[in-house]
């Protein structure tokens, strides 16, 4: 017999090798090869970077549930999209296949599964679609415009804070809606007379002829207008003038003219609707129709939905407005938008005053804009959602804003000042501008934004 040659002792020995691996691979138990959300064996096996594995349908599902980019295991957040483990994907194909041969048949017959794996792979495919370079360039010039518009908006804040408001508070630096009528001075009286409309000038020079001041003006009848000196023979301008001295004599004060003697009179209820305004436009107006009808809420509808019957009449401040019921046509404009652009309704109540408050009108408008466009892709977002988690939906904003609405009423008083002023201004200025980051976010990125 010839000896072995070192050729055949090699294959003898790999031989050897392999039907060991062989032996010991019937011995591996499912468990080294299951998934930890389904614990069973691995089918797509995903690997997130902090090194555990997953069925990649069982990802999906955790992805779509929770909302978020974290390993369903340590909680650790994976960065990128998560990519199919070739190599242990062929190793449990041949190690089990009958196992994985079922489930994948029971995954592809499961809707529920399908559609998730579909959501998870188009917000893959999302996070794909820019270049890291492109996506960080637009990052750099998104971030120096947000920049250059908080700077912006910083300026005007500082600006308004030390002028103490607009042109008109600057001409009257004490506010009527804090001083008592009977102390007004003849001056008062006529700045009073002119907010009432621009045809009020027409009778300005009388009331500073005869030097009324706030006791005069109080003392004042329907018949002492109409005769001279003051002879206010337009029915119209007439019943203007007396509406609101009836008011002034009830209240003892003025009605706010302005936003800023709203604001100085009602501190603590503008601050509420400036916040509840931008996350619950509906809820808000409900709420000023329920229990704010006569001072906010009609000046509002009237503002907003003006009836086409007075457009040739003179054209009053929103705020004197609230003495007439509106009409049918008014109330079903105001439900039209109301139900489907309430943003639009406080875009369009901005505009009426843009020539009184240029800049804070203007960031309003900009903001109501961009609230709408985010409550576009809010329900856009909601297509895919399940019919039976919306009224859970709705009753958690609901139970939200009213638990908000009642912290904040009870809170409020006891906040200084100075909170209120700067919680006020970050939200008339600020807030648009953020909301610029939102919008630019849900618009390149929504299944990200949505998280």
């Amino acid at each position: 017999m010839h000896g072995d040659s070192p050729h055949d002792t090699r294959e003898a020995s790999e031989e050897d090798r392999f039907l060991s691996t062989s032996s010991t691979s019937n011995q591996i138990s499912k468990q080294e090869f299951s998934c930890h959300c389904c614990y069973d064996v691995l089918v797509n096996p995903t690997t997130l970077t902090c090194g555990h594995n997953f069925c990649r349908h069982c990802l999906a599902l955790w992805w779509k549930s929770s909302h978020k980019n974290e390993c369903p295991e340590c909680r650790e957040r994976w960065e990128g999209f998560p990519k199919v483990n070739i190599l242990l994907r062929e190793a449990t194909d041949k190690l089990f296949s009958e196992v994985v041969q079922q489930r994948q048949a029971e995954i592809q017959a499961n809707t529920k599964i399908s559609q998730s794996l579909q959501a998870f792979q188009r917000y893959g495919n999302n996070l794909g679609k820019f270049k890291p370079k492109q996506h960080k360039a637009v990052g750099f010039f998104l971030s120096g415009v947000f920049a250059a518009l908080s700077c912006v908006a910083v300026l005007l804040l500082f600006y308004q804070w030390s002028s103490g408001g607009e042109a008109t508070t600057q001409q009257q630096p004490d506010l009527l809606v804090s001083k008592p009528v009977s102390q007004w001075t003849p001056a008062e009286v006529v700045f009073w007379l002119e907010n009432l409309g621009p045809w009020a000038n027409l009778y300005r020079e009388p009331f500073l002829q005869e030097s009324v001041n706030g006791r005069l003006l109080l003392m004042m009848e329907e018949e002492e207008l109409r005769k001279p000196p003051y002879s206010i023979q337009n029915q119209a301008h007439r019943r203007t003038v007396l509406t609101e001295l009836y008011r002034v004599k009830s209240q003892g004060l003025s009605s706010p003219q302005n936003l800023w003697e709203y604001k100085a009179a009602n501190s603590g209820k503008s601050l509420f609707l400036l916040y509840a305004m931008k996350s619950s436009p509906r809820l808000t107006l409900l709420y000023l129709y329920l229990f704010d009808y006569s001072e906010t809420f009609l000046p509002f509808l009237h503002t907003c939905c003006p009836p086409t019957s007075l457009a040739s009449q003179p054209m009053e401040t929103p705020f004197f407005n609230s003495w007439t019921e509106p009409c049918w046509e008014q109330w079903t404009t105001f439900m039209v938008k109301y139900l489907l652009l309430p943003y639009q309704l406080i875009a369009e109540f901005a505009w009426d005053w843009l020539s009184v408050h240029y800049w804070t009108s203007l960031f309003v408008i900009v903001n109501a804009v961009l609230l709408s466009v985010l409550e576009a892709c809010l329900l856009w977002n909601l297509r895919t959602a399940r019919l039976r988690t919306l009224p859970s939906m709705m009753g958690n904003h609901l139970w939200t804003m009213l638990s908000q609405g009642l912290a904040f009423a009870l809170m409020w008083p006891l906040v200084p000042q100075l909170v209120c002023n700067c919680l006020f201004y970050w939200a008339l200025f600020i807030s648009p501008i953020m909301n610029v980051d939102r919008v630019v976010q849900q618009l390149t990125h929504p299944e990200t934004a949505a998280l």
